[in-house]
């Protein structure tokens, strides 16, 4: 996989793409990582990247020419990107299934965008899809396509010591993680539950199962209504 990010601020990458599971990935050849500078793409002397809106009102919006101009440069460099991504408060939810479907492509292109936003036309005649971490605003987009890149690199085969860790993930299985626990078995009198320390590898699958639904059931009722699960519907709703 490929994955290029647009953004004014490429040093802001370098810390995150540098360690853990997605420099191991990068390694491995699993996914290759590109920056690209906006502003390098500026059509004037002091590399201006945004301006005032049309209408008037409070910042600065990211105007269309060094965005397109830096879009098609980089894609010029590969085979076209299966999607184009802006990362806005104004996007779709970015969730564990996106990351899925994301993981599937071969080449991804993220825009950070900063200051106001976007241009509209960007969003119109660029952008095929718009995702959003949530319902808050960040100052700009880098932190969001980090999060992206995360979620979606810790999926591709390979990228994790053992690829079944990706499958017991919170929201795999449209619940929340089980507990888990570690040595020691008593930590100041806290002990670990019994049927983790059985060694019944049935009585496990069981009890991770039961604590998954229970914990989904009382943090995310949406989630633990929304699941597949064997029970009655009148028993899963969270208010019975």
């Amino acid at each position: 996989m490929r994955i290029d990010i647009l953004t004014l601020f490429p040093e802001m990458f370098a810390g995150v793409l540098g360690q853990s599971i997605l420099k191991r990935a990068q390694e491995k050849g699993l996914v290759e990582i590109i920056l690209t500078n906006i502003r390098d793409f500026a059509e004037d002397k002091y590399r201006s990247v945004d301006d005032s809106p049309y209408g008037g009102g409070p910042g600065m919006v990211m105007m269309c020419g060094p965005v397109f101009a830096a879009a098609a440069a980089v894609a010029a460099l590969a085979p076209p990107p299966d999607e184009v991504i802006l990362l806005t408060p104004q996007g779709e939810p970015f969730r564990q299934g996106t990351a899925r479907d994301l993981a599937r492509r071969g080449r991804l292109m993220l825009i950070a965008g900063h200051y106001e936003g976007f241009d509209e036309r960007i969003r119109q005649h660029l952008a095929t899809r718009e995702l959003s971490l949530g319902d808050y605003v960040l100052s700009g987009g880098e932190i969001p396509a980090l999060a992206v890149v995360d979620a979606v690199v810790r999926l591709l085969p390979g990228a994790l010591g053992d690829d079944e860790s990706c499958r017991q993930d919170s929201f795999s299985q449209g619940l929340l993680e089980y507990p888990q626990y570690t040595r020691p078995a008593d930590f100041r009198g806290w002990q670990v539950p019994d049927e983790l320390l059985s060694g019944n590898h049935a009585l496990i699958r069981q009890w991770r199962g039961d604590q998954a639904r229970r914990r989904t059931r009382q943090r995310r009722p949406d989630l633990y209504c929304a699941a597949p699960t064997d029970e009655p519907t009148d028993k899963r709703n969270p208010d019975t």
